[in-house]
Order: structure tokens, then sequence, then C-alpha cells
């Protein structure tokens, strides 16, 4: 797999499967158990109901359906030796194909980042480990401290390997728990906090409750520039679903993006005094507004009517633009929170140690820490997903995909069969009939 393949969801293809009318069950009996194929009907239908839905001619009976594109050879390979075949067909125009996210190594716990939100669509790019990157950073700056950050990493290491074995079935957030700890603790090295203002570690950067301006500008800095990245993989997706008209009037595509950069040009011009750079961001936001204003007059048909519907959304367009960057400024809130938190502990703890309490002392700096490694650790985590959620995939998607579900035969369901009294035989399961589809139906109680 190229590193191109693995920006979009895994290739599909439209097959039928075909095989002789005589032995099409046996074949898609082999087809589910494969479970690789996803047919119009549910995905755990009888064998019986998929069976009918096969169009049959000539003594050969075929069903369409989905598959990915890598499991072609070794299905035809496993229903050949029972005469079936795996035949590739065009793809049915107006249609897109289902959505199946990459699972391979770290891709499989970071992918419910983003099903959470919603399905991929299948022409869309798959965000998933922008999407992981965005999440980590956004918590570390939210959550900066050294000695905070080493115990995630040290609990996603215990995730990773399995300690302990009671939290064995939350291994697969091991990528969310390490990176938020590695970003954690480089944030920590840059707010100089360690366990709070301990004085373990410098300051490479700033302290937050001494600088909370200069924090709060950098808060905005990286909202902008993960909106940037947004409106860039929103522009990308737009142009897959709808060709030009649907990347350049959408307020997700060109159009916002424009309106978005223009106005950083605009504030970049104010800030160093470039009158021609402000001049040029002028241009380009009102670009923007001119695309974006288009797009919402032809959806709502023109006329006075449509126009004036067009410039309530435009308004709308332009608010919202702005409250999403200024949502980013929670990065420095909530930095200045865990801050003020590891303040308020450590100054206690000290006042303590100096009035000669030093088991008080460690109670408190110990139940401090505690309460907010797991208290605000928690807040800052939702907080981040919320960023990530609201304004972040709000322009990266604009529809919704169809998730792939492949057929598969329903479990029997096992039954233990009654003893007969006195017996001292040992009972064996048995497997109720109505319960396969494989099995004739019974028609006793």
């Amino acid at each position: 797999m190229t590193w191109r393949d693995s920006l979009w969801p895994v290739c599909m293809e439209r097959v039928a499967i075909a095989a002789p009318a005589d032995s099409l069950d046996e074949v898609m009996a082999l087809v589910a158990d494969a479970g690789t194929v996803e047919f119009a009907t549910p995905p755990d239908a009888p064998l019986e109901t998929v069976s009918r839905e096969a169009v049959v001619r000539d003594g050969v009976a075929a069903l369409a359906g989905w598959t990915p594109a890598a499991s072609i050879s070794e299905l035809s390979a496993r229903v050949a030796p029972a005469g079936g075949a795996v035949v590739p067909l065009p793809r049915p125009r107006g249609f897109d194909a289902p959505s199946l996210l990459r699972s391979e190594g770290v891709r499989r716990s970071l992918s419910p980042l983003v099903t959470a939100y919603g399905t991929v669509p299948y022409s869309n790019v798959d965000p998933t480990p922008l999407a992981a990157c965005a999440y980590v950073l956004m918590f570390g700056m939210m959550f900066g401290d050294v000695g905070h950050g080493l115990l995630l990493l040290v609990a996603g290491a215990g995730l990773f390997f399995r300690r302990p074995r009671r939290l064995a079935r939350f291994r697969r957030a091991w990528p969310f728990v390490v990176g938020a700890g590695l970003t954690s603790m480089v944030f920590g090295l840059l707010y100089g906090e360690c366990f709070g203002p301990t004085g373990l570690v410098p300051v490479l950067w700033l302290e937050p409750l001494a600088h909370p301006i200069p924090l709060l500008l950098a808060a905005l800095g990286v909202g902008a520039l993960l909106l940037g990245a947004a409106y860039l993989l929103g522009v990308v997706n737009r142009w897959r679903e709808g060709g030009r008209p649907a990347a350049l009037y959408s307020p997700a595509g060109i159009a916002g993006a424009a309106l978005f950069t223009g106005s950083g040009l605009v504030l970049a011009g104010w800030y160093f005094r470039l009158s021609w750079l402000g001049g040029v961001g002028c241009l380009v936001a009102a670009a923007g507004l001119a695309l974006a204003f288009a797009g919402f007059l032809a959806e709502a048909g023109g006329g006075a009517g449509g126009a004036v519907q067009a410039a309530i959304r435009l308004l709308d367009a332009v608010v919202r633009l702005g409250a999403n960057l200024a949502s980013f400024a929670r990065l420095a809130a909530f930095g200045l929170t865990h801050a003020a938190i590891g303040s308020i502990v450590w100054k206690g703890a000290s006042e303590l140690w100096r009035h000669s309490s030093p088991v008080a002392a460690a109670v408190v700096f110990v139940a401090g820490n505690a309460l907010a490694l797991i208290i605000e650790g928690f807040v800052v985590a939702v907080q981040a997903l919320r960023l990530e959620y609201y304004e972040l995939f709000s322009r990266v998607f604009q529809t919704e995909g169809r998730p792939f579900r492949p057929w598969h035969l329903p479990l029997a369901v096992k039954e233990t069969t009654p003893c007969p009294s006195g017996s001292g035989d040992a009972c064996t399961p048995s497997t109720s009939p109505s319960s396969s589809p494989l099995s004739p139906s019974s028609s006793g109680p």
C-alpha cells in the first residue's frame, strides 16, 4: 500500500458472486464464512433470504455486492472449488461505495475518534492520523505538566501491555493516552510545570499564570493552524463529492477557505503594520464572501427571497467563523486552570512543610495532584474532543457515508440437552435447528 492509498478509505469494488444455481447455497455459505462481501440484504440475513435475491439465467445464479479490492483474489480462491466465481462489475453511477476505514497497526486504535463522529464518506479523505495528532496536541496544551504527563505515559504503557489485566478491555485507547502524556510533558517543559510550579524543570517558554495574554494569543494561533488544515481537507472533500462547483462555492470549501485566509491576512497586516498585506487580505476575503453568497443564492433558488436567505446564511457563516476561532481560547483557559490548580496545591503543601507538618504536606501534595490528574484530565479530554468535532470536523465533513457491513451467517445458538433422570452420563450441547440457516426447519415444538 502506497502513502497515497493510506489517505483514503479502503478501496471497494462492485462484484457479482456467480455460481451454478444448484450449488448457490454452498457457494454463498463460503462467502458468508469469508465475511468480506456486502449485499443489499441485512448483514445477518439468513442464507435462504440472501439466495432468493440472486438473479438466475440459464442455470447460473449471480448476486451483486461490494467487497474490498484486496479481498477479491482470496475470495475467488475460496469459492472456486464449489464452482463459484467473483466477477468485477462497473460501479453504478450516482451511488457511493460503502466506507471502511483502514485498520492496519495503530490505526485500528485511532479510528474510533472519527467513527464516533460519523461514517467517513467513501470519496472523502480519511482524517484519522491528522485528527489523532490534533487531539493530543490540544490535550497537551491544556494539560501541560511534566509529572502528570509522565503518569499518563506510564498508564498508556500499562494499557499496551495489558497491565493490570482488568483494564485490558481498554487497550485500544493506549495510543491516545501515550500521545496525551508525551504532549503534556512537552508543554510542561515549555511552562516549567512538574506537579505544579515546583522548580523541578526550567521554564523554556513562559509561565502560564504570569503571562496569560501571550498564552491566549498562542492558543488562537494554534486554532488558526488547525482550522486552516481543516479547510484544506474540506476543499479536497468538496471537490471529490461534487466537483468544481461544490468545492468553489461551499462555505466548507474554497469560499470558506478564502474568507478565513483573507481575515488572517487582514489581522497580520494590522499587527505588522503592512497596509498592502491588509489590502490583499480584504480582496481575498471579499472573493470568499462573493463565492459563498453565490452558492447560497443558487441553493435558495434566486429571486428577492433567495437573496435575503443567502444574506442571512452569509452573515451566519461569518459569525460562525469568528466564534469557531474564539473557541480555541479554551486551550489557554484550561492551561491556566491547570497551572492554577498546580500552584494552589504546591503552595498549600509548601506552607504545611514550613510549619513542620510533613505528613500533612505529603497528603495535600499527593491528593491534590491526584484530583488534578483525574478530574481535570477528564475535563480536558472532553474539551479537546469538543474542539475536534465542532470546530474541525464540521468543515472536513458535510455529508455522512454508509458503513461497510459485510454479510455473515448468524451464529448457531447452543442448547443443552436435558439429561434423563438418574443418568450419570454427561450431557452434550446441541444446536437448535432453527438457529442455523443451513439446517432444515423443525416443525415440532
